[in-house]
């Protein structure tokens, strides 16, 4: 436990800095609401009204969110591989190439469908 000792203080003097932080901002900070404040802040494009059912997403949201988890998930599986490749031989490669494989898969569905076209 003594190990941990050092981090669990981190972890408490972060959530309380955090947590102290936000309190003090309301309490202390400037309390001027108007309209346009209270809008949402589309980049400066008015915001258009959506149909009440939420409406539909275009697929390139979609697209483009399939593409971050490729991407998200190769990553996260080539670091440990990375480090461990001299002990896993022959073996880890083959299964590495074929990640990789059904990892290019996927990022060629999304090149086909247009995700990587910004429109």
């Amino acid at each position: 436990m003594n190990a941990y000792a050092p981090i669990l203080v981190l972890g408490a003097l972060a959530a309380g800095f955090a947590i102290f932080s936000v309190v003090m901002a309301s309490i202390i900070g400037p309390k001027r609401y108007n309209r346009a404040k209270l809008e949402a802040y589309e980049c400066g494009i008015e915001p258009t009204p959506h149909p009440a059912g939420g409406g539909r997403f275009p697929i390139k949201y979609y697209l483009t969110a399939m593409l971050f988890i490729v991407f998200d998930i190769e990553v996260v599986f080539l670091y440990p591989w990375a480090v461990t490749f001299d002990s896993l031989g022959m073996f880890g490669l083959v299964e590495m190439l074929l990640f990789v494989l059904t990892v290019f898969v996927a990022y060629a569905y999304v090149w086909r469908r247009g995700g990587l076209e910004w429109d």
